[in-house]
């Protein structure tokens, strides 16, 4: 006789009576959640205001605990589907936004059709198995799906039961309630990684000006920011991709008077995935460049050698163009003074192909560096800023100006809708890609690299102070953007 199998029958009836439990909660507050809502309208207006920052437009979006839908208008979806455990609440839903389409299932059992880019569980607190429901989660998404995980922080539960005792808040269902660890484990356990983790909300009242005091000064600082009402998770799926599985490279190298390093580019930039092709974006330059790379495709016939002409403005829009010209999988970006070696750039392969990251970034700040490669006001430059942009993006970078960055080609045209979106113009290009990748939340991840000193023409990093206060100006714009949403 199986002895396990009364006890496998006691839990199913008790997750089967909680579950009847949660339905009929939420069913006799279904009539009455629209007058809740509106009373509660400054909370869910800096939700759907952070939602629709963290969330592109346009795209398809799964949300679970979808409730009356009121969150989905603030997401402007292309296409959205809503699940919610209360018939009552899909239905009102459905009749609400008939633009959407709104089911009633559980979370862990729901069947669906075809994959989302954004897959959203709107509150944890009454969801019975959450393992099981992020792993059926994972049936809906591919590797480019971001979940997004909205959870009410636990050292709040006293007020919420306080005040749905008093009336203040519409009673629900005895919650779950996490906290960040637990969550970020549930989610590994599941199949999932975090990529970052925000803190919103300290006040989930409006009161003219002391609620903006509160939510968009005093919540953005550390330590009192884990005080907020709201913890938010973005993460995507534990990447499994097979070593055995290649991809096409195209190395963008961006060039201005840069003729004495042509050659040398091309000798050295290994042949990596199943073939790599070679551009060299040059800026209108004066001293022959565009010839020599003409040479070179003459010269080396074996070797996928392609010239681009940029405008002649500056190195982003120079290696903008190159991005635009480029037809493999894997972008990489070399600059053309070969001060990081070129021959490191299978690492930048290896990292992104074998699904350790999405965005590569290049640090110069780890190995020792030769002789004068980096002045001295540039390293403590670069070190300030590297710590401006692990507080604003929440993740530590050690080079933030490091010519060598690495993404996918099909991420490009996400990036690319940001660009200019900082309030300032990014003449080198390095801020726009890593805010882009951080406000797509791509997940980076740096590679140490060596630096040595320019062997042939001259630095075009001049007027440092000038390009200083750009990048101090990029970075408060991104303060804005990253921390008062």
């Amino acid at each position: 006789m199986d002895k396990t199998t009364p006890e496998k029958s006691r839990a199913s009836t008790h997750i089967e009576s909680r579950k009847s439990y949660v339905r009929a909660s939420y069913e006799r507050i279904a009539d009455v959640r629209e007058k809740w809502i509106r009373r509660n309208r400054y909370f869910y207006n800096k939700l759907s205001s952070f939602l629709k920052f963290i969330i592109e437009p346009g795209k398809r979006v799964l949300l679970f605990r979808s409730e009356l839908g009121q969150l989905l208008p603030g997401i402007e979806p292309k296409e959205a589907v809503g699940v919610d455990i209360c018939g009552r609440m899909a239905e009102l839903a459905s009749k609400k936004y008939p633009a959407y389409t709104f089911i009633s299932a559980d979370p862990e059992t729901v069947e669906l059709n075809g994959a989302f880019d954004y897959i959203v569980f709107y509150s944890l607190g009454d969801i019975i198995d959450l393992e099981r429901a992020f792993i059926n989660a994972g049936r809906f998404a591919t590797e480019d799906t971001r979940l997004i995980v909205i959870n009410y922080n636990y050292l709040w539960q006293p007020l919420v039961v306080f005040a749905e005792k008093i009336g203040w808040k519409v009673p629900q269902p005895t919650q779950n309630w996490l906290n960040i660890p637990v969550i970020e484990n549930i989610l590994y356990i599941s199949g999932y990684e975090v990529i970052k983790k925000y803190h919103q909300i300290l006040l989930p009242v409006g009161i003219p000006v002391i609620s903006w005091l509160f939510n968009d000064v005093i919540a953005k600082a550390p330590f009192i920011k884990n005080l907020c009402f709201l913890q938010v998770v973005a993460a995507k799926k534990i990447a499994n991709r097979p070593k055995d599985k290649v991809y096409s490279v195209s190395v963008i190298v961006p060039c201005k008077n840069e003729k004495g390093n042509i050659e040398d580019a091309v000798k050295r930039i290994p042949e990596m995935g199943k073939g790599t092709e070679i551009i060299f974006c040059d800026d209108k330059s004066t001293d022959g460049t565009a010839d020599e790379v003409e040479r070179m495709m003459r010269e080396y016939p074996g070797r996928n050698i392609r010239l681009v002409h940029g405008p002649g403005i500056c190195k982003a829009k120079n290696v903008w163009t190159g991005f635009e010209a480029a037809t493999g999988d894997i972008l990489m970006i070399l600059d053309a003074d070969l001060t990081v070696v070129p021959e490191e750039l299978p690492y930048f392969y290896n990292a992104i192909a074998e699904g350790r990251g999405e965005f590569i970034n290049g640090s110069r700040m780890i190995y020792p560096m030769q002789g004068q490669a980096m002045r001295s006001l540039n390293i403590i430059g670069n070190k300030f800023f590297s710590m401006s942009f692990s507080y604003l993006l929440g993740q530590r970078l050690t080079d933030t100006l490091c010519g060598t960055k690495v993404l996918w080609r099909r991420d490009w045209p996400r990036i690319r809708a940001l660009l200019g979106s900082w309030g300032i113009e990014d003449r080198w290009g390095d801020y726009e890609l890593i805010f882009g990748a951080a406000k797509l939340h791509l997940k980076v991840v740096e590679v140490p690299v060596h630096y040595f000193e320019r062997v042939y023409g001259e630095t075009k990093m001049t007027k440092r102070l000038t390009n200083g206060l750009i990048m101090l100006r990029m970075c408060m714009a991104a303060l804005r953007k990253f921390k008062f949403v």
